[in-house]
């Protein structure tokens, strides 16, 4: 699910910036006029409380250095990590770049093995020296509880991929009903070919197309919503599992009304305006796809 994760935090990376910056700017100051870091390393229990969902709170000197122990709710972590180098992180390079409380992209923590995200805030004396980093890191899943409450990992999120799994099982076996329906309709023939049935065969084709329709609709669904695959880009990549859906309809339909057309050329022609109304609506399918792909085409296909 970590793929789904890290599309979501990129939604909203630019709030969850925000707000954890507010939080730590409201716990801790980012100049201090006496120079003294003391004051600010005894708020981080309060900045700790502040954030409950925060895997460990740490201050790094100028050099990148740890200065005191993790500050944690987590066994694990609380009272480890003091004396490490951690001029290497990017939070660290990358706060003493940009000059400013920073947010990291995901990357996996070595102690808890999960995708955390850390929030640098650095502090500064008068004259502009760097004397600390306050850092906070927070898991990926729980930074978006907290700015995403409809994540992937949230209550709602678990309760729908719950709901998307139990209809692509029933989907499923209808798929597969209509699969065992359609194979059958035509195995009782055996290796008779004399007495095949052409409307059977027709009727097996309509069934097994549309098995392949709904399978291939539950296949996408399965796996963007419940396994979380990462869908493809694009606009009309995007939609690639409705166009395949829609058009397996229209060749069911174009088959039905093939089939249509000689049963009545050969029994009853005066109900050959019944096929042709068919062949009609599944032009008008047809044209509505067309129309659908057209309008959900991004700019940059459009260019190619």
């Amino acid at each position: 699910m970590q793929i789904k994760e890290i599309q979501e935090y990129a939604q909203i990376r630019v709030k969850a910036r925000a707000y954890l910056c507010y939080i730590m700017g409201r716990n801790i100051s980012q100049t201090i006029k006496s120079g003294d870091i003391n004051t600010v390393l005894s708020k981080l229990e309060n900045l700790n409380d502040s954030l409950p969902k925060a895997e460990a709170i740490y201050a790094l000197d100028e050099n990148g250095i740890q200065i005191i122990d993790n500050i944690s709710k987590n066994k694990k972590l609380r009272g480890l990590g003091k004396g490490e180098d951690r001029s290497d992180r990017a939070y660290y390079y990358k706060t003493i770049k940009e000059h400013r409380c920073i947010l990291t992209d995901p990357y996996p923590s070595y102690v808890s093995n999960t995708m955390v995200v850390t929030s640098a805030f650095p502090i500064y004396d008068e004259e502009d020296n760097l004397l600390c980093i306050i850092c906070v890191d927070i898991s990926l899943a729980n930074i978006l509880r907290m700015v995403h409450p409809s994540s992937v990992d949230s209550f709602s999120g678990k309760l729908s991929k719950i709901a998307y799994a139990s209809f692509s099982i029933a989907l499923a076996a209808v798929s597969l009903l209509l699969f065992v329906k359609g194979i059958t309709s035509f195995m009782h023939f055996g290796l008779d070919f004399m007495s095949i049935d052409i409307n059977q065969m027709f009727k097996a084709t309509i069934l097994l197309t549309l098995a392949l329709a709904i399978f291939d609709l539950v296949k996408a669904i399965f796996e963007e919503e419940v396994l979380g695959k990462e869908k493809k880009q694009g606009s009309a990549e995007g939609h690639q599992t409705m166009i395949r859906f829609l058009g397996s309809i229209i060749i069911a339909l174009s088959i039905e009304a093939l089939m249509l057309v000689f049963k009545s050329a050969l029994t009853d022609p005066a109900k050959l305006m019944y096929a042709v109304a068919l062949m009609g609506g599944v032009a008008f399918l047809l044209l509505s796809l067309s129309v659908y792909i057209k309008f959900n085409r991004t700019p940059k296909e459009d260019k190619k």
